[in-house]
């Protein structure tokens, strides 16, 4: 535990323990909106496939473009030679085991037992310390992997590992962060976890005093308190005793003890006449669905209308500088550019910057890209304005 510490001291960080939470990382000093509070590589990492994202990635960078698969074991794939020798000292020994392996059963080695796998080889090749270090963190035993701590790793990898995503917070892979699986989740988080290629970065959404816990949210935080409180137990094994859900926890229970046959079929009844609330988050689900469907269909018209429509739900819904709200107002910035409406880009990209610049810094290649295309906009909106006066 000294040695974790000793390696956060530095970082304006400490660890305390509770017995109903375990340990909690806390600020030991105040950081801004925007300021990184820390930052990981991954200790182990891997590329998934799903329906979002199906296509190969590299093992190293996640990047789609200009693969090769490996010689060797015909399973991962690199786009350059600096991943593959960037990641040749782990891939070299699983790659002489997933040689040994039939077509078939390559098909049922999933993203999390290759995550396993890597993470039982590089505590074989680490140092000693680094290997301590990362046991004492994830609390995992020094002994020999036998088959019965195999479901053990399992459950803590489902409860440790990070979801590796975009920009956009598309998907691109599984990594296990040590210091930042610390961190526990909250339904009204003061920071938020976003990812430069491979490395994590936990930023603050708003001031975060000194002496304050460290929060970010493991999932979707716009859904109901029973919503939220299943996925938490599903996925993570536990259940939220945040302030928001608490004091929901009240109201619901509230209204359970009053509810009875009549009053759902009422409410079911004034549902069914009135549909949705304009508010209602699962109207909210719905514009999205239909957003996407509108954008591969490229109906832009119709996918702005739905933008716009979602906006004011996620800025209820979300802590004010949630990258979700950020990263809507993009989308629609970019659906009123391409649509000619370039005053309205401005503004929507302004406001997208002014958001995402706090959760994703301003230096990664995303933000570069939209502070180059709100100068853009802002040149033709300035253009046109003139072309206008002189009529």
């Amino acid at each position: 535990m000294d040695e974790l510490q000793n390696a956060l001291n530095n970082k304006s960080l400490t660890i305390s323990t509770f017995p109903e939470k375990g340990r909690c990382l806390f600020t030991t000093r105040d950081f801004s909106p925007g300021e990184v509070i820390i930052s990981e590589s991954p200790y182990v990492s891997v590329p998934n496939k799903n329906k979002e994202s199906p296509e190969s990635k590299c093992e190293w960078c996640f990047s789609s473009t200009n693969l090769k698969k490996c010689s060797a074991c015909h399973v991962v794939w690199y786009c350059s030679s600096t991943c593959q020798k960037s990641d040749w000292k782990l891939h070299c020994v699983e790659c002489q085991a997933l040689k040994k392996v039939d077509k078939e059963r390559l098909k049922s080695i999933t993203p999390s037992i290759r995550l396993m796998v890597r993470l039982c080889i590089r505590r074989k090749l680490e140092n000693q310390k680094m290997a301590n270090l990362v046991n004492l963190i994830l609390q995992w035993p020094d002994s020999e992997i036998n088959i019965k701590e195999i479901a053990e790793i399992f459950s803590k990898l489902a409860c440790n590992a990070h979801t590796i995503c975009d920009s956009e917070l598309r998907p691109l892979g599984t990594g296990l962060y040590p210091v930042i699986s610390i961190i526990n989740h909250g339904c009204l988080p003061n920071s938020v976890l976003v990812f430069e290629r491979r490395l994590a970065v936990v930023r603050a959404m708003q001031h975060i005093p000194k002496g304050t816990e460290v929060l970010i949210s493991y999932i979707e935080i716009a859904g109901s308190t029973i919503t939220r409180q299943k996925a938490l137990k599903e996925q993570y094994f536990f259940s939220c005793a945040c302030s928001r859900c608490i004091k929901l926890k009240v109201i619901d229970a509230r209204i359970a003890n009053v509810m009875d046959f009549s009053f759902v079929t009422l409410m079911i009844k004034e549902l069914q006449m009135k549909l949705y609330h304009p508010f209602s988050v699962n109207l909210m689900r719905t514009r999205e669905t239909l957003l996407k469907i509108l954008m591969e269909l490229q109906d832009w018209k119709e996918a702005l209308s739905y933008c716009r429509l979602t906006i004011p739900i996620y800025e209820r819904v979300y802590p004010r500088c949630h990258p979700l709200i950020g990263l809507q107002y993009y989308t629609c910035g970019k659906l009123e550019w391409l649509l000619g409406e370039t005053e309205a880009a401005v503004k929507s990209l302004t406001k997208a910057l002014d958001i995402l610049r706090i959760t994703h810094g301003t230096k990664t290649p995303f933000m570069l890209e939209l502070l180059s295309k709100l100068e853009e906009a802002r040149a033709e909106a300035s253009y046109m304005l003139r072309s206008q006066n002189e009529d």
